[in-house]
């Protein structure tokens, strides 16, 4: 395109990605906005996420970013809609706008006008926060089936597995219903534009209600995190209880044999059974039928 009608052009969408203070200025003096700054997009008043600014739109959303891996994150990223033009800015890369690009590139007709885009941005963030959703109930149910397997051995290892795996499950939950949560509101303040059509209306509905259904998903998820924390935990109670047993039985049983050790320990000038012949087996004999004696009667009332 010759320069002269580069200029003239109007630009459907404008991905700021990491933008350098340069190129914030060009896009202000441009389109006659005030970009957010970073620590503006980090703001969690409503005024400050939705807003309309002399007819642009301004909205920030959270966006999960780097769900796959064990430190998610929730990254800010801004929506602002100047009449024909859509102007993202961001300064993460998450997975629903590498493929909504791809998308784009496969068919242009995705990004026709800035509503279209935004929609597509939009319908492509819910769709991973879903996908994320299925993942981590998958995960669940592998987990329950590790805490409450027979096969089991219950080590260590595997309980501090667990609880990780469960903690970064309930992290995700955490995280994916602060997204869908901004996505709503989002979705409930671009209802009351006029700027969008019935078409783009329709869309919205239906996102709306997609975003009501995964936030209930979350939910669940979220109570059996709860659920599975609190069987792993008391898991790992009942073991500690058993070897704390173990060992009040263990003190239990050698007690009466301690104690008549510590009869005949005494130095006392008289006492017969020093100095008969069988006071020495006498005391063994009483000693063992006395640790004997509690460990049988543990064992019958099934306490060992």
């Amino acid at each position: 395109m010759a320069p002269g009608k580069a200029a003239k052009a109007v630009p459907v969408w404008i991905d700021l990605f990491e933008p350098t203070a340069s190129e914030l200025r060009a896009i202000e003096a441009r389109f006659g906005i005030e970009v957010p700054t970073r620590e503006e997009m980090q703001e969690i008043e409503l005024s400050s996420r939705l807003y309309d600014e002399d007819g642009a739109l301004f909205m920030t959303v959270t966006v999960l970013n780097k769900a796959a891996t064990d430190d998610p994150e929730s990254i800010a990223v801004s929506f602002i809609m100047v009449k024909k033009t859509l102007i993202t800015l961001r300064y993460a890369d998450p997975i629903p706008f590498k493929t909504f690009t791809r998308r784009v590139k496969r068919s242009p007709g995705l990004a026709s006008s800035a509503d279209a885009v935004l929609l597509g941005l939009l319908e492509q963030i819910v769709d991973r926060l879903a996908d994320i959703m299925e993942i981590s109930v998958a995960d669940l149910e592998k987990i329950s089936n590790a805490v409450f397997s027979k096969e089991g051995n219950g080590s260590d290892q595997d309980h501090h597995e667990n609880l990780r795996r469960i903690g970064r499950a309930g992290n995700l939950a955490s995280k994916a219903k602060d997204s869908l949560l901004n996505l709503n509101r989002m979705a409930l303040f671009l209802n009351t534009q006029a700027r969008f059509k019935k078409d783009a209306k329709a869309r919205l509905k239906t996102l709306s209600r997609d975003i009501l259904s995964i936030t209930e998903h979350a939910n669940f998820v979220a109570n059996k995190v709860t659920f599975l924390l609190d069987a792993t935990l008391g898991m790992i109670n009942l073991e500690q209880n058993n070897i704390i047993k173990i060992f009040s039985v263990a003190a239990a049983a050698f007690l009466p044999p301690t104690l008549i050790a510590s009869i005949y320990g005494m130095n006392f000038q008289f006492m017969p059974e020093l100095h008969w012949q069988f006071g020495y087996p006498l005391a063994i004999a009483l000693m063992v039928l006395s640790a004997v004696g509690p460990l049988w009667y543990f064992k019958r009332k099934g306490w060992l």
